[in-house]
């Protein structure tokens, strides 16, 4: 005989892991809502809530339950956004670059936003991704996701007004790392532009739209290859500033 308050307390659970998964772009990539997804939802719930969940109170009326489910997707979608704004620093410099090489013609589709993003991106955020796993990222996720658990029980109705002052903060810092990422390559590419300016001067009969594409091209590919010893400390940032982030929102969303 299953305890009165046990489903409830397991949909909340099963609500916020929802919010969290599918908000990240680590542990649940796409946007299709694939088993996989399911399945990986309903052990993480179920083993969080055999751990460290209680059944709710039998008085809960349908209005006050969806009222906590709310509260459980804000607080699993505040952990999720913190990755999807650390990745925004990679997608920044990427855009930025990629624009200035004359990349925006060639672009992917997204698939957690579902809009074209241009090739340089792509390959900036795999090696984000990629360099994220190997720091044991998504444990950083999952710690996160159990600790809210414990700072953010389900069954109550309060939530943290510090949150929106951690996300604007670090939406900032993101922001600047974006722009640091991508400073080497511009650099250049400035230069480049600068340098067509004056051959356009200096000899106008020449062609200079194909010119200047494939100066553009070809020195931004040799400059993203050059400058790539210089991405890992920017790399090694954007991870500490993750993981402090996390802790962050976890403080923000705090009852307990």
């Amino acid at each position: 005989m299953v305890p009165p308050g046990t489903l409830e307390a397991l949909g909340l659970y099963l609500i916020r892991t929802s919010a969290m998964l599918l908000s990240s772009p680590v542990l649940t990539m796409g946007t299709g809502f694939n088993a996989y997804k399911v399945a990986l939802i309903v052990a993480l719930s179920g083993i969080l809530y055999s751990v460290t969940g209680e059944p709710l109170p039998a008085s809960v009326d349908p209005l006050t339950f969806g009222a906590m489910a709310m509260r459980e997707i804000l607080v699993g979608l505040s952990i999720g956004f913190v990755l999807q704004l650390s990745l925004l620093a990679v997608k920044v410099g990427g855009q930025m670059v990629g624009h200035e090489m004359g990349f925006a013609m060639a672009s992917q589709i997204d698939p957690e936003t579902g809009v074209q993003v241009p090739l340089i991106t792509r390959i900036w955020e795999n090696i984000y991704l990629v360099g994220l796993m190997a720091v044991n990222g998504h444990f950083w996720l999952l710690q996160a996701l159990a600790k809210s658990f414990d700072r953010a029980p389900v069954g109550e109705m309060k939530l943290s007004g510090g949150l929106v002052s951690v996300i604007t903060n670090l939406f900032g810092a993101m922001f600047s790392a974006g722009l640091t990422f991508a400073i080497p390559v511009m650099t250049l590419l400035g230069l480049v532009s600068v340098m067509v300016g004056l051959l356009t001067r200096a000899v106008p009969y020449l062609n200079i739209m194909e010119i200047s594409f494939t100066l553009r091209v070809g020195l931004g590919l040799v400059s993203i290859f050059l400058f790539a010893p210089m991405l890992e400390p920017v790399l090694t940032s954007l991870y500490t500033s993750l993981s402090e982030a996390l802790e962050s929102s976890l403080d923000a969303v705090a009852t307990r």
